[in-house]
């Protein structure tokens, strides 16, 4: 247990996100006296304007194919099926309030103290909470864990008041005919394929190469093209100049995005996606001397402790795997770090090998382990088996759209050291094969599992044919 001094609380938890809430509450269940503060709704950006409206919406999204689709397999759908936009937002801000409803209980049933309004280090120990700038309370504890987020980050750009960042795509008051995306990250390439499966015009720039850097080269270069088959006008090495307005003063109105070319597009709303920043803004870090990175990111320590040794900080504020998963394993290693291991349980330690992510684009990504050009720099000599093809779905929808399955194989050892899918569920099929990669599988391995058929995963423990070296 924590020292007992004569502070109020063992924890003070500024952010009431996915891992803050997660800390609270194992804190909490051990015996800490744990204070929760947060100024908005519950559940952090995953919650409210990330995870769980993104997912919503494209499941939304899909079902525009599968109406299509369905035709091909005899049913006579009626002409004139459209979205009803006002009852689409509805639905999911009654879910989500549902779910801030959820998390605060979390806090209630943990005995936490839940404290509504704005968090600042005033020094080493102690917190101040204000609401409308005015100070309501000032607390005190042996630790502060600082566990606020990010936020999207608008560039600089000529006449960036006439964009949109992705916090506000889900209550837009009308469904745009026309949306410019800029930006060619997981975010920018979700919001394209979802405001594309809802019927609206899409346009994706994106100013590198190819989109969706970070991932392995193959599945980017597939999903581009794929998002380009089913009608999205993805293009790349395209930089915005500057934006305006068709009806100068008017926000509802016509957006004109001037291209570094010297082209011009025309949109409804013009969404920026070119990446997010630690929310830090008036915690009073410089005040204190909490070391921060050129972003703005909380530098902490493999403990999650700042140079400040009472005041921590885990998840999307310390900038390293920016998942919701993660921060929530984070922060139970950060419990067991301040608070002592579960009696009987060794201390959790936060590993970042091997975490699978996905993509919910159309069609989706789910990924875990090394691309292939990290493998190469990594392990030396490699092994690479994949597939592309048409899905049993497909073979009667009339869609034009394939998968993509491929290992990577470490040949030293025989370890399938990545995984990646391109297609549908894939981050259903690929959480399951991410436990066998945490546990060292091999190739040997995959080839000794029977397969379910027919189904797209079975093609993971199928590929025998080598594709190169």
């Amino acid at each position: 247990m924590l020292p007992q001094h004569e502070w109020n609380f063992d924890v003070i938890v500024i952010g009431g996100g996915s891992g803050g809430v997660r800390a609270a509450r194992m804190a909490a269940k051990r015996g800490a006296r744990v204070a929760m503060v947060e100024s908005g709704a519950m559940g952090g950006t995953c919650v409210n304007v990330g995870c769980i409206p993104k997912k919503l919406y494209s499941y939304a999204a899909g079902y525009h194919d599968a109406f299509a689709e369905a035709r091909g397999y005899g049913w006579q759908m009626p002409e004139g099926i459209r979205l009803d936009w006002a009852q689409l937002k509805a639905a999911r801000a009654k879910e989500i309030t549902r779910l801030n409803g959820i998390y605060e209980g979390l806090m209630t049933g943990a005995q936490v103290e839940r404290l509504s309004g704005h968090g600042r280090l005033a020094d080493a120990h102690t917190v101040v909470v204000s609401q409308n700038g005015v100070e309501v309370r000032r607390l005190t504890a042996a630790h502060i864990l600082i566990a606020t987020g990010g936020t999207p980050a608008l560039p600089d750009v000529d006449g960036k008041e006439w964009a949109i960042v992705s916090d506000d795509v889900f209550d837009l008051p009308v469904l745009p005919r026309r949306m410019v995306v800029v930006g060619g990250g997981y975010i920018g390439c979700e919001m394209a394929s979802i405001f594309h499966g809802l019927g609206v015009e899409v346009t994706l720039l994106y100013r590198g190469e190819q989109i969706l850097r970070g991932f392995d080269d193959e599945v980017r270069a597939f999903v581009a093209d794929e998002m380009r088959k089913a009608g999205v006008d993805v293009r790349v090495n395209t930089d915005v100049a500057r934006i305006t307005a068709e009806a100068a003063g008017a926000a509802g109105g016509g957006r004109v995005v001037h291209l570094n070319d010297g082209s011009m597009l025309r949109a409804d709303q013009v969404l920026y996606a070119t990446g997010r920043k630690p929310h830090v803004a008036g915690l009073g870090l410089e005040a204190l001397g909490i070391a921060q990175s050129k972003n703005g990111a909380i530098v902490v320590d493999e403990h999650f402790t700042t140079n400040l040794p009472s005041v921590h900080a885990l998840g999307d504020v310390v900038g390293r795997m920016e998942l919701t998963p993660v921060a929530l394993a984070e922060a139970m290693a950060w419990v067991d770090h301040v608070l002592g291991p579960v009696p009987g349980q060794e201390a959790r330690v936060m590993d970042y090998g091997n975490i699978p992510t996905a993509v919910f684009t159309h069609p989706q990504i789910g990924t875990v382990g090394l691309s292939e050009a990290q493998a190469r720099e990594r392990c030396g000599k490699i092994r690479v088996y994949r597939s592309d093809f048409k899905p049993l779905r497909h073979t009667l929808s009339g869609s034009s759209e394939r998968s993509l399955v491929k290992l990577v194989v470490d040949d030293a050892s025989d370890r399938v050291v990545g995984l990646h899918v391109v297609g549908a569920d894939a981050g259903e099929i690929v959480q399951g094969f991410a436990v066998a990669m945490k546990a060292g599988a091999t190739k040997a391995v995959f080839d000794q599992t029977i397969g379910i058929h027919p189904t797209m995963a079975e093609e993971l423990v199928t590929l025998r044919e080598l594709s190169r070296t």
